[in-house]
């Protein structure tokens, strides 16, 4: 019986929708495009399905950073 070991995202490299990350850093859209025109937002991808998400891992970092500044 072969058995089927699938390839899982570790926790820190989940998808965070877009929405979701916003409530986390406490900004509005608005401010998130504001902020991405200038340059100053994590890295952010579209899915296949059209959903703007950010890596956990990015997520994170980008969060520690608004705190030290």
């Amino acid at each position: 019986m072969a058995t089927h070991s699938r390839r899982r995202r570790t926790p820190k490299d989940e998808l965070v929708p877009l929405s979701d990350a916003l409530e986390e850093i406490g900004i509005s859209r608005a401010t998130w495009y504001r902020w991405r025109n200038r340059g100053y937002t994590p890295e952010a991808k579209r899915t296949p399905t059209g959903r703007i998400c950010v890596r956990r891992s990015v997520l994170d970092t980008f969060k520690e950073e608004l705190e030290v500044a």
